[in-house]
């Protein structure tokens, strides 16, 4: 049992990467350096934490639907505190629910952002207005600076266990280097490029490297792999989608090169430290790694069609140095 809770409530797997210098950082100031994680089971954060220290077991809550099953999810969250008994609970995020949780747990130490209501509910003093307009991370940054707790980087360095990256190693040792590991899907149809787009650039980079291709993006791409495969011509092309999250993590860790829209697989790649080269056409630039490469419109302009803006050609120019190795 851990003293400390965390409560990040944002679903993606993204989500769990960027936050996790913050819960370093306050695991860092625990009497057991480790804490409870508690997230969303979208976020995959059990298995994707699982070789962090810091985090002593992660459990699942779930937040969302309508507000009918948003008051059982509140009364579950509040039991699940309960149970926990943690002298304090930190919210990551500016929304309300998982603060009246806390408060409804008697939790002594409330810690949150406290942007608008949830200022009501928390212990700090929380942060000035202002920074409801302002990204999440900057939120957390100002957060962990009020409260006097240092923040090494934002660099998520993510710890994968051993075994895995070696089996990974040992299973695609025998492809040709440089390996690109190209990332399909995302989490809304507005960030992914249409078929069409993704043979050209399937096409050209196959034809381009003389290195391994490898297709993730979790068993539902499978066949859309199969078929870009199949459609396209080159260089080796591996359909890797059936790898689970964390062999795909360690896969992408042995990888030249990541490539793909702004999603869970490009934030896990540049966690791992292997450049990665993210379709920034409709959001905000990450900014949290050095090693996100952003790629933007052909005309510079993210808006909610930057994806139809986005030429295969321009991605191929920017990754171009990396598929010869």
């Amino acid at each position: 049992m851990t003293s400390t809770v965390i409560i990040q409530a944002k679903r993606g797997i993204g989500d769990v990467i960027w936050h996790l210098p913050f819960i370093r950082a306050i695991a860092a100031a625990t009497p057991e350096r480790a804490v409870t994680f508690l997230t969303p089971p979208s976020s995959m954060g059990a298995e994707l934490l699982q070789a962090e220290s810091c985090v002593a077991r992660t459990l699942y809550f779930e937040h969302g639907g309508s507000e009918l099953v948003r008051v059982f999810q509140l009364a579950r969250l509040t039991q699940m505190l309960r149970a926990l008994q943690p002298k304090t609970v930190w919210i990551l995020d500016k929304t309300v629910r998982p603060a009246l949780a806390a408060f409804l747990a008697r939790v002594p130490q409330r810690i949150g952002m406290g942007i608008r209501r949830q200022r009501l509910l928390i212990t700090n003093a929380g942060l000035e207005p202002k920074y409801d307009e302002e990204y999440p991370i900057e939120c957390l940054i100002a957060l962990l600076e009020q409260i006097g707790l240092p923040l090494e980087t934002t660099e998520p360095n993510l710890n994968l266990p051993n075994d895995v990256v070696h089996a990974i190693d040992e299973r695609f040792a025998h492809h040709t280097r440089p390996w690109t590991v190209v990332g399909l899907g995302a989490s809304t149809t507005n960030k992914d490029w249409p078929r069409s787009q993704w043979v050209v650039f399937l096409e050209a980079i196959r034809r381009r490297t003389r290195g391994t291709i490898f297709l993730i993006g979790g068993r539902a791409n499978a066949p859309v792999a199969a078929n870009l495969i199949e459609t396209t011509a080159g260089a080796e092309t591996i359909n890797a989608c059936d790898l689970t999250l964390i062999d795909a993590a360690a896969l992408m860790k042995q990888a030249d090169l990541f490539v793909g829209p702004n999603s869970g697989p490009m934030n896990i790649a540049a966690a791992v430290g292997t450049p990665a080269f993210g379709f920034f056409a409709t959001n905000k630039v990450l900014t949290y790694s050095r090693h996100i490469h952003a790629i933007l419109p052909d005309d510079g302009r993210i808006a909610p069609d930057g994806m139809q803006r986005l030429s295969p050609q321009r991605v191929v120019e920017r990754i171009e140095p990396y598929l010869d190795g």
